[in-house]
């Protein structure tokens, strides 16, 4: 059987999720020039893929014209005029399940990503816990495509140069003399956000460092208001939140010499970029799978296992266990600070 020469990828979100398929397919459309793929997710992700070869997007319409069961009819014969000849579905839940069934009843090839749920249950289950790294998802998707008929190698990978900053990026952030650290200090889930008063003494100790430049990411005025209060009048602190649109903060976070970040969407966007992320870890943990692209194992800070045994407590954070809540408070500020600055050397 012939090799498909036009794969349709299906990851719909979220934020940190879809970034995790980027240097996948970054490298496929290295490995495989001749091969056109067409990635299906929300019109907000399109910038992830800007400057991938072959890699063209389909921004789906989940709360208008493929809404509902019946919109998902229409996309799926909205995506058939693109002659798709198999499927890799990223993603692998109702909705994309029903797209790619679609496909496979009209003939076509599919695949797609085994979560792990029974591994990752495992590693954070109170009781019997297997504290054990799980396959991650990036690998998992390496797996999807090798259904497919395609081996991915994900050593020695080639990332994009760093964004030319417009004038506009500028305006925010000055010209670049010596280092830029970003900083995104929240999450979905108040389980993996380092306590404010913790993060305010990390920017402190960054900011009395005149050759840095702290940058603070986040986004709503709830977040912007604790933004401008970690920033603290220091001159070389800027609050980037509300200031530039979406594709240019992606711009500003590839120039970064080095990111902090909880375990969030912005370390997978920074590491898609080849930037180096350090990231803060709570009730989660790197081992389910999560840990940035392509980061060394120390550059995840975890809170501490000896206090806190029944670490990791969640795969995504949404669970709280009574007594974990100040989990993170076991991280101490001096180590964050002096693993940024190890890496800025």
């Amino acid at each position: 059987m012939a090799k498909p020469k036009h794969i349709l990828v299906i990851r719909l979100s979220a934020m940190g999720d879809v970034a995790m398929t980027v240097p996948v397919l970054r490298a496929f459309s290295l490995q495989y020039p001749e091969v056109k793929i067409t990635v299906v997710s929300r019109p907000f992700f399109a910038p992830f893929f800007d400057g991938i070869s072959n890699v063209t997007f389909f921004g789906v319409d989940v709360k208008g014209r493929h809404k509902g069961f019946v919109g998902l009819l229409r996309l799926f014969f909205d995506l058939c005029q693109l002659k798709i000849d198999a499927v890799a579905d990223l993603h692998n839940v109702l909705r994309s399940k029903v797209v790619r069934t679609l496909f496979a009843l009209s003939g076509k090839k599919v695949a797609a990503t085994d979560k792990g749920r029974a591994d990752k249950k495992a590693l954070t289950r109170v009781e019997n816990k297997v504290f054990a790294p799980v396959q991650s998802m990036v690998e998992r998707h390496v797996d999807t495509f090798e259904r497919l008929g395609f081996s991915i190698s994900l050593e020695h990978p080639i990332f994009p140069d760093k964004a030319k900053l417009s004038t506009e990026i500028l305006a925010v952030t000055g010209e670049k003399k010596q280092n830029w650290i970003g900083i995104a200090p929240f999450a979905q889930y108040e389980t993996k956000v380092y306590p404010q008063d913790l993060m305010q003494q990390v920017v402190d100790a960054l900011a009395k460092d005149q050759k840095n430049t702290i940058f603070l990411f986040g986004g709503g005025e709830a977040e912007i208001q604790k933004l401008n209060q970690l920033q603290n009048q220091y001159k070389n602190g800027v609050v980037v939140a509300g200031k530039l649109k979406f594709k240019q903060e992606l711009d500003l976070i590839s120039n970064m010499d080095v990111m902090l970040s909880m375990d969030s969407g912005n370390a997978h966007i920074a590491a898609m970029f080849g930037v180096k992320v350090i990231t803060l870890w709570g009730a989660t943990h790197p081992y389910a799978g999560f840990k940035p692209f392509n980061q060394p194992d120390d550059f995840c800070i975890t809170a501490d296992r000896t206090q806190y045994p029944l670490l990791p407590t969640s795969v995504y954070g949404n669970k709280k266990v009574e007594g974990y809540e100040d989990a993170m408070r076991s991280i101490q500020p001096d180590t964050v600070v002096e693993k940024i600055k190890k890496e800025l050397k």
